[in-house]
């Protein structure tokens, strides 16, 4: 892909994922009926009237674009390109209130994740990447830490406890020792602070492909890695873990311990 279309595609996306956000906000705190799915995470009309405006702006663009959605499910591709929505990340954080909640955005080309979009409406930030055009945060340049030791680092991980539910709980606990602090600051959020320097680790033991695509660019670009709980580059390992590169050996090292 060429840099000008890359960069036209980028600002695209951005724009998009601005759009839903100016939705989602409008019934952020509002008194909304909010609805459980088959998994029995939480769904609302903000969600889903942010993946159908998303999903009008992209057909209307790029018709031939495939997209796949949480809320409407996926169109096929005739063009190589697939867009991944997820309109509401940390629908929990929404539908109590806090603000940590996000706009994801993607787009595949190719299978493999080349921009990257997150916004973060409440907190009035928005990261976004696409592969060879770098990372920002709200428009500067974002980079990774250079924390070069566990026993310096921030991990991150949107519910400790889940790690230990789904096989990964000596894993969890034997990180949770070596690293300087721990905090649950997750969902796409705590892949955002990673990717802005603010934190090195973030820990998820069950992700979905709409929750991966976005953070897969923007973690690389902004010179971190994001991979699955075996340290394969993907976006459909069904889990995730991101560091700031430097500590990606150490932690996988500290994993396969266990």
């Amino acid at each position: 892909m060429k840099t000008d279309e890359a960069k036209q595609l980028l600002d695209f996306t951005v724009r998009i994922a601005e759009e839903a956000g100016a939705i989602t906000s409008g019934y952020f705190k509002k008194s909304i009926a909010v609805e459980r799915k088959a998994d029995n995470s939480f769904v609302t009309i903000a969600d889903r009237e942010a993946e159908r405006h998303i999903r009008a702006r992209i057909e209307k663009a790029f018709p031939d674009d495939g997209i796949l959605g949480e809320e409407e499910g996926e169109k096929d591709s005739r063009s190589g390109r697939r867009w991944i929505i997820d309109p509401i990340d940390g629908t929990y954080s929404f539908v109590h209130g806090v603000p940590l909640y996000a706009i994801l955005l993607a787009l595949e080309i190719d299978n493999e994740a080349t921009i990257g979009v997150v916004n973060l409406p409440e907190l009035n930030e928005i990261v976004f990447a696409a592969k060879g055009l770098g990372c920002f945060h709200n428009d500067q340049p974002a980079r990774v830490s250079t924390t070069k030791s566990l026993n310096e680092a921030l991990l991150l991980c949107t519910d400790f406890g889940t790690c230990y539910q789904h096989g990964f709980g000596a894993a969890c606990e034997r990180l949770q020792q070596r690293v300087e602090a721990r905090r649950t600051w997750g969902d796409a959020y705590g892949y955002v602070l990673v990717a802005t320097g603010r934190a090195e680790i973030m820990l998820d033991p069950v992700m979905n492909v709409w929750d991966c695509a976005a953070l897969a660019p923007i973690l690389e670009e902004a010179g971190g890695n994001f991979t699955d709980w075996r340290g394969k580059k993907t976006i459909y390992g069904g889990n995730a873990i991101a560091t700031n590169g430097v500590l990606f050996d150490e932690v996988m090292s500290v994993i396969n311990e266990c």
